[in-house]
């Protein structure tokens, strides 16, 4: 079937890309905001998960941008550290571990993240992040996985407070118009609202405007843009903005996408 990229990404969790832009970001985009260099690395995963880190991990329990993700509801911890392990970071691992099994599952891992609502990371979200990090593929992190995973939230939490201008603690419709764009993907105002439905939490009432995109969401949001614009545009090998894909390759993009 021959499709343009407006049309496969309606088909792929109703997406698009406009391929003439770039997907990294500019001299002028960091200018504005020194995160959005952290936000290429970590769209591009360049976290390392080989050693400990010796910052600051998590958030901060009382800001006046509220709280957004990476909350732990603490449990018991293991004796000491590993050698060179910061004691922090070790601390929440151990209280993530809750079966003391030496690595984190996915449930373990969404009972102890919360958005800046209070409510429990999405179980698929949580999944992406576990897929991302889980370099060993054992179905688990350990603690060396887990400081790489802490930083890359961490981080994220400083893009997320960036573009939520109306410190409301969640990303409305034209704030992640913003951010996407700022990452170089330039999308129309009917697939911007096709995100912003899939992602946007459901209203807790039929009165008021919609609740927004959690933290959680917002980054599951993000990545999955960017892995539907980089499948499109390895198969778009003219930059055309048109492809020619058969029903297997459709269905890797589909399956493939977090």
């Amino acid at each position: 079937m021959t499709i343009t990229s407006h049309r496969l990404e309606l088909a792929v969790f109703k997406y698009s890309a406009d391929l003439g832009i770039s997907t990294g970001i500019t001299s002028a985009h960091i200018k504005r905001c020194p995160s959005l260099i952290t936000a290429t690395n970590m769209l591009n995963h360049q976290y390392s998960v080989n050693r400990p880190r010796q910052d600051s991990y998590g958030y901060e329990q009382q800001s006046q941008y509220g709280s957004y993700g990476g909350g732990l509801q603490h449990s018991r911890s293991y004796r000491g550290p590993p050698p060179g392990a910061d004691p922090q970071l070790w601390q929440w691992f151990s209280s993530v571990d809750t079966d003391r099994s030496g690595s984190i599952t996915a449930t373990e891992l969404q009972a102890a993240l919360v958005n800046g609502d209070w409510t429990h990371f999405d179980l698929d979200t949580v999944k992406m992040l576990m897929g991302i990090f889980d370099t060993d593929k054992s179905g688990t992190i350990g603690f060396n996985e887990f400081s790489g995973l802490w930083k890359y939230i961490a981080d994220w939490q400083g893009v997320f407070r960036h573009f939520d201008q109306d410190r409301s603690g969640s990303i409305d419709g034209h704030e992640l118009a913003n951010a996407l764009r700022s990452f170089g993907y330039n999308l129309s105002p009917q697939i911007l609202s096709l995100i912003e439905q899939k992602y946007a939490k459901p209203p807790s009432t039929t009165h008021g405007p919609p609740p927004g995109i959690t933290f959680d969401r917002f980054v599951r949001a993000c990545i999955v843009v960017k892995t539907l614009t980089e499948s499109f545009q390895r198969l778009d090998t003219d930059r055309d903005g048109w492809i020619q894909v058969n029903y297997e390759d459709f269905m890797r993009i589909v399956l493939s996408a977090p």
